[in-house]
């Protein structure tokens, strides 16, 4: 039991953020459907409500899964740091957080996609559900499930794999990890992204691909530098930044 103490102590803590994060990202998502695919849904589970309580379950699941097992890989490679902010760590990742905002706000990709006017300009009010959603389930339950497991995870495998006679896994093991990750991270917004414009087009996929990739990258590099912790405040600013600019700016 002494060696799922701790795993399971990160794990309990993980939940109340979840049940919330989860909510308001049901509320959010579920706010997005149109009429008649909000009808079917309702339809088929029973009610609105009923849907909203599914979401958010899965959210909870997702986040005891991960950030179990997650906790426990990544240990064994060595990640898991004492959950503390330093001075110098702190200012890199705040700096890094606050970047990717900025990128994630001034969308180069604006001109050749008409569609962003759009979603932009629909982004200028403050929205509670979205803001709760994007910095609690995107900041931190995203990085539980990302880069705590699914990284961990496939840098273990690689180890065990390709390296297992050194000791410790090699940095190279971590970058790749990272990266695959972090095109896993990408692909899992192809879904929100059709959602929001209602198709996909090539434009989209690279935009998609190339802006959640590479800040996955980043959150991942923060991660197995510094810690867990140093990754989900990058993710939580990242949001807070660009939802603020698109507020003060649109």
């Amino acid at each position: 039991m002494t060696n799922f103490k701790k795993p399971l102590i990160f794990t309990l803590c993980l939940i109340p953020i979840a049940i919330i994060g989860g909510w308001f990202t049901a509320v959010f998502a579920v706010d997005s459907l149109d009429e008649e695919t909000l009808d079917i849904a309702i339809q088929q589970i029973g009610s609105k409500q009923m849907l909203f309580l599914i979401m958010t379950l899965q959210a909870v699941i997702y986040a005891a899964v991960c950030g179990f097992f997650g906790y426990i890989i990544a240990n064994k490679l060595n990640l898991i740091r004492p959950f503390q902010f330093t001075k110098k760590e702190s200012i890199i990742t705040l700096l890094a957080g606050a970047i990717s905002g900025i990128i994630l706000s001034a969308d180069a990709f604006a001109r050749w996609i008409p569609e962003l006017e759009g979603s932009y300009e629909a982004s200028n009010v403050f929205d509670a559900p979205t803001w709760i959603a994007s910095i609690l389930y995107g900041g931190i339950i995203e990085e539980v499930m990302m880069r705590l497991f699914l990284m961990s995870l496939l840098a273990f495998i690689g180890w065990k794999l390709f390296n297992k006679k050194e000791d410790v896994v090699p940095e190279k093991v971590l970058i790749i990890s990272n990266i695959i990750a972090a095109t896993a991270f990408a692909a899992g917004h192809l879904p929100a992204t059709i959602q929001t414009f209602g198709n996909l087009t090539g434009m989209l996929i690279f935009r998609c691909f190339l802006l959640n990739g590479i800040f996955g990258i980043v959150f991942g590099r923060l991660y197995r530098k510094y810690g867990i912790q140093y990754a989900m405040l990058a993710h939580m600013l990242a949001h807070i930044v660009s939802k603020t600019i698109w507020i003060i700016v649109l």
